[in-house]
């Protein structure tokens, strides 16, 4: 795995951002984006959930980033009620942390990337919006949804692509204002349609699961 630091860039000039930005457009324009639109009042997070993970696999969960588990996706209920998960699937239902210890949340349990998510907690919503509609013109942006606080989370499929090209995505979402946290295979993301710990919705904005062979 190539660690967050080998993603440091130089911060791409504020002006090569408004020009993304005037020309993307903003929240509004990912919402139009979508090609499947979420907007049933009842969380639609199960359904999400079934199609970027379809089969059974060992998905890790997590009510908060203290209490977790990884269990196959059909004993996975009441998705719509959890904060986290684990983008990629797991191996295992336990691994070993760094510390040594067992853990059914760990990079040691944790598959090979399926997707690699882009979160910006920079720049205003709309600018987050227009850099996430500007990144889908160069890899495939499954999902996008709002983190409930201050930030959209981009999903990108990457499953099978070499790591090299992946890193070079990453950090050029970097220079962008993106969090190099979401490198790391088995770091925890916001749970698509899924509630916050003080209750805000998790809302989805942009579905596209035609990305996913």
């Amino acid at each position: 795995m190539i660690a967050s630091t080998s993603l440091e860039a130089p911060k791409t000039p504020q002006a090569t951002i408004r020009a993304i930005c005037d020309k993307k457009g903003g929240l509004v324009d990912l919402w139009e984006a979508s090609p499947v639109r979420v907007e049933s009042n009842t969380p639609q997070t199960e359904t999400i959930i079934d199609a970027l993970f379809p089969g059974n696999p060992l998905l890790c969960c997590g009510w908060s980033k203290h209490r977790f588990d990884t269990r196959p996706r059909a004993n996975w209920h009441k998705l719509d009620e959890l904060q986290f998960i684990v983008p990629n699937p797991m191996t295992a239902r336990e691994g070993k942390t760094k510390n040594g210890k067992h853990s059914s949340h760990s990079l040691d349990n944790t598959g090979p990337r399926r997707f690699l998510i882009i979160e910006q907690d920079k720049g205003e919503i709309n600018q987050q919006a227009s850099i996430l509609l500007h990144l889908a013109e160069i890899a495939p942006m499954a999902l996008a949804l709002h983190s409930g606080g201050k930030s959209l989370h981009g999903w990108f499929y990457f499953e099978g692509v070499p790591e090299q090209e992946t890193s070079r995505f990453m950090k050029y979402a970097v220079s962008l204002g993106a969090d190099p946290a979401t490198w790391t295979l088995s770091q925890f993301v916001r749970m698509p349609d899924g509630l916050r710990d003080k209750g805000q919705r998790q809302t989805v904005y942009f579905f596209n699961p035609e990305v996913i062979p």
